[in-house]
């Protein structure tokens, strides 16, 4: 921190009101007891936060003073410091003043680095104050991936060298290129801080291409130079422990990393090609935590539903949906919800996507034989209340469910079908007895993924005619009529009989990196078994039927939810139409 007259730092505190004269005497005490510095004493004693104690800092000393937490600084501006240089020299470019540089850094009064950059970016540097974590802040924003991952490759000009350690053929160490690892981890830092779900390592005939899947969208991200491939994917196989001389058939293993205090599971499959390995990693941040029912996006009579089946006492409540529609994500929601001192909760999960409090979470491990069917036979072993298993993926694992369900205990899972509605005709055809879904299924939700409007930029703009006949048709009816009515639909949406629809459409910005789109968020569809609905299953009815049964009883189906999310300007039309089909 920049040396700076204790005295002025006092009078700038008070004098901008940061604290009062009993707290600064009570700094300055601990500061002379401890020997510190009284800037440091007031950030240990947690009495002022490190943005306001380094403004103070700066106008005390006379230097300019940045905050860094809000602002987006153009890539063109971050080339002319590299991230190398900003992290070394906790120094970072913000924008220019005429035909000189500001820089933001947490020693303004650093000759040396000061001169050091200016040879380096051309320009002369105008420094200001920042704080650590505001330069921290920009120093994630760098986003030349390519430029970073090339430096690091630069040396490699063949493939790795292979060494056995003993005569019988097995591969037991590989002599690792340096410039390998700090491609590989630049590649795995930069995706987890991009937010990406999966990154895909895919071979070419004259390129190796790597591609981030975000918001559910895949983007190539950089192009690799094709004589690399065998050390990379070497690398990967290390990390992951799995065979690194077997090229011929596919491997999946998984291994972990820490991005800034985010503990990331990484999933690896790789698979043979005919240009060689593809490797596709999941990024799983076990760090995140669990949101709620209602950041997830489900509301209204859905969320009234999901509620009333999860207080029975017994009964199995579904979510469905195809591979990636946030399923699992859902489930953790509601189990959470249930999550008290009173119950006994057991899960069986492949693999444990989030560790949750209070929950005793058992890995599916097929290769010692603990498969969901084995383990859930267990799991009635061990006096549970609530259940959740991760998948039914065959009839041996919905039986055992149903019957867990029978017996007193209240199951949660997934399953993969395209609608909700299409759950049960599935568990026919898993040879379950259409009785007994009828009488232990509580509530069924069907989900989809939509991408969220960034909120820096999404613009809004009048629907045209046909699009406003296409939400009429869709949502027309479920409109509220008054504004009392609009209270209680959980909804913040136009009332019906407005002749023009307000619609948003992407634009792009730096906050988004220009997709129009920042996160996702669920739209929904959630029914309960009536009466009604257990005389259609028990005479095997269709998906169509159930469908139309559930609707007359009230379902807003994801396509209307989707609609009625746009309509709020939470996503756009086009998002919902591509996600959510009709059945």
């Amino acid at each position: 921190m920049l040396s700076v007259d204790q005295k002025k730092f006092e009078e700038v505190l008070v004098k901008l009101n940061l604290l009062n004269k009993e707290q600064l005497d009570q700094a300055k005490i601990e500061s002379v007891r401890s020997g510190a510095d009284l800037d440091d004493t007031l950030l240990k004693l947690n009495i002022l936060p490190d943005e306001d104690i380094v403004k103070a800092n700066a106008i005390s000393s006379g230097v300019p003073y940045v905050d860094l937490s809000s602002i987006k600084v153009d890539q063109n501006i971050l080339k002319n410091i590299s991230k190398e240089m900003a992290k070394k020299y906790s120094a970072v470019p913000f924008g220019f003043s005429g035909n000189m540089l500001n820089v933001a850094m947490n020693n303004p009064n650093n000759v040396q680095i000061i001169e050091f950059i200016e040879r380096r970016s051309g320009f002369r540097v105008n420094p200001y104050m920042a704080s650590v974590s505001g330069i921290e802040r920009i120093i994630d924003q760098y986003q030349n991936l390519s430029a970073e991952v090339g430096e690091a490759l630069k040396s490699v000009e063949i493939e790795p060298t292979i060494k056995t350690l003993s005569g019988n053929g097995e591969v037991g160490d590989l002599v690792q290129d340096a410039p390998v690892t700090r491609a590989v981890n630049t590649i795995l830092e930069y995706a987890a801080k991009s937010k990406a779900s999966d990154i895909h390592i895919e071979p070419w005939e004259s390129a190796l291409k790597v591609r981030f899947r975000v918001d559910g969208i895949l983007q190539e991200t950089m192009s690799l130079p094709v004589h690399i491939q065998a050390a990379l994917i070497s690398r990967i196989k290390i990390l992951s422990n799995l065979k690194i001389d077997e090229h011929r058939v596919p491997q999946d293993g998984r291994f972990d990393i820490n991005v800034e205090g985010h503990e990331i599971d990484i999933r690896v499959a790789l698979s043979p090609t005919v240009h060689g390995e593809k490797v596709v990693m999941r990024l799983l941040d076990k760090s995140g935590g669990v949101i709620s029912l209602e950041k997830l996006g489900i509301r209204g009579r859905a969320e009234e539903l999901i509620n009333m089946g999860i207080t029975k006492p017994h009964g199995m409540v579904l979510s469905t949906g195809p591979t990636g529609s946030g399923k699992t994500t859902t489930l953790y929601a509601i189990l959470t919800k249930m999550n008290t001192a009173s119950v006994n909760i057991v899960t069986l999960e492949d693999p444990v996507e989030y560790q949750v409090a209070g929950v005793n979470q058992i890995q599916v491990n097929s290769a010692v034989g603990l498969t969901f069917a084995s383990g859930l036979r267990s799991i009635l072993r061990q006096d549970p209340n609530i259940i959740m298993v991760g998948e039914i993926r065959d009839s041996e694992t919905a039986d055992l469910a149903i019957q867990s369900a029978l017996t007193g205990h209240t199951v949660l899972s997934t399953l993969h079908t395209n609608s909700a509605s299409g759950v049960l005709p599935r568990l026919l055809d898993m040879e379950i007895e259409p009785f007994l879904i009828a009488s232990t299924i509580s509530t069924i939700i069907g989900q989809r993924l939509v991408r969220v409007l960034c909120p820096k930029c999404k613009t809004p703009y009048k629907a045209t005619p046909s699009l406003s006949a296409a939400i009429t048709k869709t949502v027309g009816e479920l409109l509220p009529k008054d504004a009392t009515t609009l209270k209680s639909f959980g909804y913040s949406v136009p009332l019906y009989g407005e002749k023009e629809f307000t619609v948003y459409k992407p634009v792009g910005c730096a906050e988004c990196n220009n997709t129009g789109y920042s996160g996702r968020i669920g739209i929904y569809e959630v029914f309960t078994i009536s009466p009604t609905m257990e005389k259609l299953v028990v005479n095997h009815a269709t998906t169509y039927e159930i469908q139309k049964q559930a609707v007359s009883e009230g379902m807003i189906t994801m396509r209307q939810d989707g609609f009625l999310k746009a309509l709020e300007g939470i996503t756009t039309i086009e998002e919902v139409v591509a996600k959510a089909s009709e059945v």
